[in-house]
């Protein structure tokens, strides 16, 4: 099993942001949802046009079947608005270029996102590490793992540590001052 990781580094997601603006939109938009809302992929791939008008989401979450609302920040929302312009209210926001309406699929999201894990240099990306940056940064600002579990819908705040990689960067660190 390959376990993904958050992307720790935000010069790395900075440069990422600007790369993906500058080559492609549909990618740009993408990324900035994951890493903005900590939205499961499947759920962030049903979206559509007008489940992203007003400030927050509405959906009901594709594993756990609970109703969530997820406020976007402002950067969020304002790039959405720009991206969501000229498309029509029923349209997918991460259309194929299959078909007259379809998403695209889990499987090519993660082909994105190793293709720019590959071009910046990070390993172990996937689907998942976007919902993980959201998660690790969300903690390392606010330092608040019940509102963090809460968002994730985990049961235990140990879940919630494991999975945004806070405990494997404690025991990294302790491990690099071990001496015998």
């Amino acid at each position: 099993m390959n376990i993904v990781q958050p992307i720790r580094d935000a010069e790395v997601i900075k440069e990422i942001k600007a790369y993906l603006k500058e080559t492609n939109e549909r990618n740009y938009i993408l990324f900035l949802l994951g890493i903005n809302t900590g939205l499961r992929i499947k759920d962030i791939l049903k979206l559509r046009v007008r489940d992203v008008e007003g400030w927050s989401i509405h959906l009901r979450e594709g594993k756990t079947k609970k109703i969530k609302e997820v406020w976007m920040p402002s950067e969020l929302k304002k790039e959405i608005r720009a991206y969501c312009k000229d498309k029509h209210k029923n349209e997918f926001l991460f259309k194929s270029r299959q078909g007259k309406n379809k998403a695209i699929s889990v499987s090519m999201a993660y082909y994105i996102l190793r293709d720019i894990g590959e071009e910046f240099g990070q390993e172990r990306i996937g689907c998942h590490s976007l919902r993980k940056t959201y998660g690790y940064h969300f903690y390392k600002q606010h330092g608040d793992v019940v509102a963090l579990q809460e968002m994730l819908n985990h049961s235990d705040q140990k879940i919630t540590l494991r999975y945004i990689g806070i405990r494997q960067d404690d025991l990294n660190k302790l491990q690099k001052k071990f001496k015998i």
